[in-house]
């Protein structure tokens, strides 16, 4: 079964790169271009990992996190961040 793998970023050509090289590497990668969207993906579809954005608008990657495991959802996280403050990373 090939993994499935969401992509949270509101950047389409940073988010369309990263999809392009998951399906390079024969992952199956669907795309979310904010939180509130990614939640309904994740709530209707089976999602192996999800690679978050930090700096999103509507609700920040940090944010999208903490209601994810609020709910119950236990989907493996990859946070990007171009932030360097300590604090962030």
């Amino acid at each position: 079964m090939t993994q499935r793998i969401l992509v949270v970023d509101d950047e389409p050509a940073v988010n369309e790169l990263i999809c392009d090289a998951l399906r390079l590497s024969r992952y199956e990668a669907v795309s979310a271009e904010h939180g509130m969207d990614a939640l309904r993906i994740l709530r209707e579809q089976r999602i192996d990992l999800a690679i978050i954005d930090v700096n999103m608008p509507i609700m920040s990657g940090y944010d999208l996190l903490e209601r994810m495991r609020a709910a119950g959802m236990g989907t493996p996280v990859i946070i990007l961040t171009a932030r360097q403050e300590r604090e962030d990373t």
